[in-house]
């Protein structure tokens, strides 16, 4: 049988030609390689370079190595987070004319390590738990899509940074399985693979001494199952608020928030019975939401502050009858919060008088004023407004908080 290149690009093919393609993967000349840190695999994995293109080569069985293949492009056509899938070559010979095993070809993430690798560094717990985020939103983001994986772990998963986001991607999808939907006990047993897999992998680097002293292995197994469940209820439960609701936004937001979950991306769409909000999380870097919101609007703020002025943005944006994400003849993001600052952030602040705000800069009393919003939303289990809240606000909660907050900068110096 010849040599096969089956790929999704008519130029992979002959890139990949310059391969050796008559050597088994355990003797190919380094001079073909690329040294990138691996996980532990049951197949030979290495990786090469093929003209500008670094790609992963994996041998194995023709059938398994044609269906991974069609499984990794089936999950980049619905938006899952996995390798990209480039070809599979079957039909080598060696020198002698024996046949070798065939190989999945897929693209190297740049800038991605494997799970495995960053754990083998004893870095931080905190940290730690960050990528165990990301991990668990991978995972809910795979059962979302009717994907089981059947073979969670370190060393199959991929770490990277992207835009400031801890991002966790798929590469071994040999085990897994798409189905239109995931049943309750499908999802569960693939979690429980991936406790295992998980706290395996980690008491086998604690035995290496290449895990952080403070780290129980049993405990970060437990605690992506913990991540995942409290996830998934929060992602899937459907929420359908009538007008006037607003604040029940920020209730959900506030629960992922106490998850360990930013939202960096909010979808709000709208109905003729309501509005029904689903999220789409991200696990966010530090300056996150600074950066985002000093990119949109040119406020430079805190963290907590961009993070809770994002929000009410998002909430904001999603009323205007010019908001379409996705289309292109829709107002961009960046003029729409324009027209925020314009009219909604400036005339807030400047409601509150100048002599009662002490030392907080405008994106502070706008975030006391969101604060102070959802308080008196919540009691009167519908949304104020911003106005009724900064009349409230300045009439109840200033006049008790002034004396202790310092003076402006700018105030003219008491005579008394």
């Amino acid at each position: 049988m010849a040599l096969q290149i089956s790929a999704t690009n008519p130029e992979h093919p002959a890139l990949l030609l310059e391969l050796p393609w008559q050597l088994p993967l355990e003797e190919w000349p380094e001079h073909y390689l690329v040294p990138l840190p691996r996980g532990i695999s049951r197949h030979v994995v290495r990786y090469a370079r093929a003209g500008d293109e670094v790609v992963a080569v994996k041998e194995l069985a023709e059938r398994p190595a044609v269906r991974e293949y069609e499984l990794l492009r089936s999950l980049d056509r619905i938006g899952i987070p996995a390798v990209d899938p480039l070809a599979v070559v079957t039909g080598r010979t060696d020198g002698a004319g024996e046949p070798l095993e065939p190989v999945l070809i897929t693209r190297h993430l740049g800038g991605s390590m494997p799970y495995r690798s960053m754990f083998e560094t004893t870095m931080r717990p905190a940290t730690m738990h960050r990528l165990m985020d990301a991990l668990a939103v991978l995972l809910v983001r795979l059962h979302l899509a009717g994907f089981a994986w059947g073979d969670c772990s370190l060393s199959n998963t991929l770490f990277r940074r992207d835009a400031g986001a801890y991002a966790a991607y798929l590469v071994d999808a040999e085990t897994g399985d798409l189905h239109p939907q995931l049943s309750s006990g499908q999802r569960e047993y693939d979690l429980d693979l991936a406790r295992v897999n998980i706290s395996g992998e980690l008491l086998d680097l604690e035995a290496a001494g290449a895990l952080h002293p403070s780290v129980d292995p049993i405990e970060f197994g437990m605690e992506i199952c913990a991540r995942y469940r409290g996830l998934w209820e929060e992602l899937t439960r459907t929420s359908v608020y009538p007008a006037g609701k607003y604040h029940y936004i920020d209730r959900r937001i506030r629960r992922l928030n106490d998850l360990g979950f930013d939202v960096a991306e909010m979808q709000i769409a709208h109905s003729a019975n309501g509005d029904t909000v689903t999220f789409v999380p991200k696990v966010v870097d530090a300056g996150h939401h600074q950066r985002q919101l000093l990119r949109l609007t040119g406020l430079d703020t805190e963290e907590n502050q961009a993070r809770r002025l994002l929000n009410d943005l998002e909430s904001w944006m999603a009323t205007q009858d010019d908001y379409a994400p996705g289309d292109p003849l829709a107002a961009r993001p960046e003029v729409l919060a324009h027209r925020w600052v314009r009219d909604v952030f400036r005339p807030t602040v400047r409601a509150v008088p100048l002599d009662l705000r002490g030392s907080m800069d405008p994106a502070e009393v706008y975030h006391e004023l969101l604060e102070h919003r959802w308080f008196l939303s919540e009691q009167a289990q519908h949304d104020i407004g911003l106005d009724t809240a900064v009349e409230d606000y300045v009439a109840t909660i200033l006049p008790k908080v002034r004396d202790t907050l310092p003076p402006r900068a700018d105030a003219p110096a008491s005579t008394a």
